[in-house]
C-alpha cells in the first residue's frame, strides 16, 4: 500500500521538435497528479521549434533549452534541475498510463534499499492503438539475473522507470557521447548496483515506428549498442556460467538489428523497391553479423532471394503517348 503522504516526483522529458506528441506526453503526466503526488515536469529541449516552449507552459512544465544534440543531453539538463525526492522519465512520443508511479512507490516503500523500479510497457502505433500484450511478459526481478537479462536483449523502456533522487549521485548522468542506447547504458549502471527491481505492471504506451522505416536510426544504434554491451559485459563477466553464455547474450542483443535489416531487405525486394534500398538493408545485416549474413547470401535464405530480386529488371516507366 502506498503511503498517503505527499510525494514529490520530478519527471524528465527530452524533446526535439515534436510539439503535438509532447502535448500528449505532458497531459498524461499531469493526469496522475493528485493530493498524494506532486509532479515537477522538466522538458529538456534540444530542438528549434518555438511551439515546444508554449506546450511546456501549457502544462506548467519547466522548459530547459539544451544546445547539445541527443536525448542524453536533454535528459541530463532535466536530471540536474530536478528537485523531487524521486525521478521519473518519459520520452516525448510516449504516454504514461494511469497505473504508473504508485505501484513503483509501493514497492520502494516495502523495500527501502531499492534505488529504483522498472515496469512494463505496451507497444502502440502512432494513434496509440495497442499492438501487443504488455512487455516484457516476465523478467528476473533483481540481482545478477536482472543484470544478465539486461545484457541479453532486455531493454527496459526508460519511461517505465522510477528512481530515488539519490540515484543521480550513485549512477551519475547519461553518457552524452552515446547518441543511441544511452538510456539502456544508464539503467544497466543502475542495475549493476543490485538495487533495481522489475515489477510486472503495465504503465507506458510505447509508440512504435513502422517496420523498416528507420534505417538511419538502426545504423546509428548498431555501433552504440555494441559499445554499451561490452562496456558492461566485461566487468560483469561473472554473471554468465560460461564464456558461451556471454557470446549468446551478445548475439541476443544484436539480433534485433539483424532481424530488422534482413526483414527490410526481403520486404523491399518483394515490393519492387529501388535496389539501393534493398542493398542498404543487406549492408545493415552484414554489418551486424558478417558471417551469418555471408552464409544467408549464399544459402537459400530470404536474404539471398532479396539480393537476387534486386538485380531483376525493373518495369520500364510508361512513356505518355500523344492522342492528337
Amino acid at each position: 500500500m502506498v503511503s498517503q503522504r505527499l510525494r514529490r516526483i520530478s519527471v524528465v522529458v527530452p524533446t526535439r521538435d515534436r510539439p503535438d506528441y509532447l502535448r500528449q506526453a505532458l497531459a498524461s503526466i499531469r493526469a496522475l497528479e493528485a493530493p498524494d503526488l506532486k509532479l515537477e515536469i522538466l522538458v529538456g529541449d534540444n530542438g528549434s521549434d518555438p511551439r515546444t516552449a508554449e506546450v511546456a507552459a501549457e502544462f506548467n512544465a519547466i522548459h530547459i533549452p539544451v544546445a547539445t544534440a541527443g536525448a542524453g543531453a536533454a535528459r541530463n539538463a532535466g536530471l540536474l534541475a530536478a528537485s523531487g525526492e524521486y525521478i521519473a522519465f518519459l520520452d516525448d512520443d510516449d504516454v504514461w498510463m494511469p497505473s504508473h508511479i504508485r505501484p513503483h512507490l509501493a514497492l520502494m516503500d516495502e523495500n527501502p534499499e531499492l534505488d529504483g523500479v522498472m515496469a512494463q510497457v505496451i507497444a502502440v502505433d502512432a494513434d496509440l492503438r495497442e499492438l501487443d500484450e504488455p512487455w516484457p511478459v516476465r523478467a528476473p526481478s533483481d540481482g545478477n539475473a536482472l543484470v544478465q537479462a539486461m545484457l541479453s536483449g532486455y531493454y527496459p523502456q526508460i519511461g517505465a522507470t522510477l528512481v530515488r533522487a539519490s540515484a543521480r549521485e550513485s549512477v551519475g548522468l547519461f553518457d552524452e557521447k552515446l547518441l543511441g542506447d544511452q538510456d539502456w547504458d544508464w539503467q544497466i549502471r543502475l542495475a549493476r548496483l543490485r538495487n533495481l527491481r522489475y515489477t510486472p505492471v503495465p504503465c507506458v504506451l510505447f509508440r512504435q515506428r513502422p517496420p523498416g522505416s528507420y534505417d538511419a536510426l538502426r545504423f546509428r544504434r548498431l555501433g552504440f549498442g555494441r559499445r554499451v554491451f561490452f562496456r558492461h559485459a566485461v566487468p560483469e563477466f561473472h554473471v554468465w556460467p560460461s564464456p558461451n553464455g556471454m557470446v549468446q547474450s551478445y548475439q541476443n542483443v544484436m539480433w534485433q538489428y539483424y532481424e530488422y535489416f534482413a526483414t527490410a531487405a526481403a520486404e523491399r525486394a518483394a515490393q519492387g523497391r529501388p535496389r539501393e534500398e534493398v542493398w542498404r538493408a543487406i549492408w545493415g545485416a552484414f554489418r551486424t553479423f558478417p558471417l551469418r549474413a555471408s552464409y544467408h547470401l549464399i544459402a537459400p535464405k530470404p536474404l539471398r532471394k532479396a539480393l537476387l530480386a534486386s538485380f531483376a529488371p525493373r518495369p520500364a516507366t510508361p512513356v505518355p503517348t500523344s492522342t492528337s
